[in-house]
């Protein structure tokens, strides 16, 4: 028989577990525990937060992915059409520029997607974007043109400047409403974006290219690249291979980019490994880090990230 030490040391255990925010909603419910005539009884009766291991495993796993969220600086939302290169839904924009779009997009304003800086308090105009980017006034100017052409990118009032929110978005996904029905999304982790423009800017860029153009080959729970990406079930993902995806990404060998992926890390830390088909020891398949770009939940995180340490 349990004893009320042995119990309460179980109640302890499910809060100290529970999500940050259920708790309090416990304590809410502990605080406002009233009879029919609405006296008080929350100091005779004790109410106890009763959760199944599924429940307790989900908020774990919700725990564990803001914890992720927040030590790579949060994120924004990258759309995409289907298991189609980002390139090709915009067809004036070459990688390259995919690659520059989304360093622009980790200054999008919660819900308003005007460029800011981090704080709020100044508007990003045409000079200020040119300068994080590191180009040219001339070059930012072509560009910003491609941009506009494509509908990325829009000037309000005063030369505020905004991106189109089916395109990169930063906020609650109900504002959007039915305005991105029929495409997919993932989370793309700002801090890690910024680190890696950092190191990949300038001569390097296509080669940071890469990690932007297979977003929508990632598998929403494992980063694992293949064909068919919202397959929840691991036995019926389609894995593309080292040399189907060198084809895919117009490369001439595997070598080259596997060498291309091998080179993009950050803090020494990689943003591309591999796991051995076990039917084919030679044939290699693609994993992306989830420090850049992750969609799945908590609880799948976690083993992945193990991956890269």
């Amino acid at each position: 028989m349990i004893t009320n030490m042995e119990k309460r040391k179980q109640d302890i255990t499910v809060l100290r577990d529970l999500h940050p925010k259920v708790k309090q909603e416990v304590f809410d419910n502990k605080s406002n525990f009233y009879d029919r005539d609405g006296t008080n009884l929350s100091d005779k009766y004790e109410l106890i937060m009763k959760t199944t291991k599924e429940q307790s495993r989900a908020l774990k796993g919700k725990d564990e992915l803001e914890r992720h969220e927040m030590e790579n600086g949060k994120f924004i939302f990258a759309f995409f059409e289907g298991v189609k290169l980002l390139e090709e839904r915009f067809e004036t924009l070459s990688s390259r520029d995919i690659a520059r779009l989304m360093l622009i997009g980790t200054y999008v304003a919660w819900e308003t997607n005007r460029l800011q800086s981090d704080n709020g308090k100044k508007a990003l105009k045409k000079k200020d974007i040119a300068e994080l980017v590191k180009i040219s006034s001339r070059r930012f100017n072509e560009l910003y043109n491609r941009y506009v052409k494509e509908g990325v990118m829009v000037e309000g009032e005063s030369g505020q400047l905004f991106l189109d929110s089916t395109v990169i978005y930063r906020g609650s996904m109900k504002k959007l409403g039915s305005k991105v029905d029929g495409l997919n999304h993932t989370r793309v982790f700002r801090k890690t974006v910024r680190e890696l423009y950092d190191k990949f800017n300038g001569r390097k860029i296509g080669q940071l290219a890469l990690v932007y153009s297979i977003i929508p080959f990632l598998n929403f729970d494992s980063n694992l690249v293949c064909y068919n990406p919202s397959e929840t079930d691991a036995n019926l993902a389609e894995p593309i291979n080292i040399k189907q995806l060198a084809e895919l990404l117009g490369y001439t060998n595997e070598a080259k980019l596997t060498a291309a992926l091998n080179g993009i890390s950050v803090n020494e830390i990689p943003m591309f490994t591999y796991v051995i088909n076990p039917h084919n020891r030679r044939d290699k398949r693609v994993i992306v880090n989830p420090r850049i770009i992750f969609a799945g939940n908590g609880e799948s995180l976690n083993q992945f990230k193990k991956l890269f340490n």
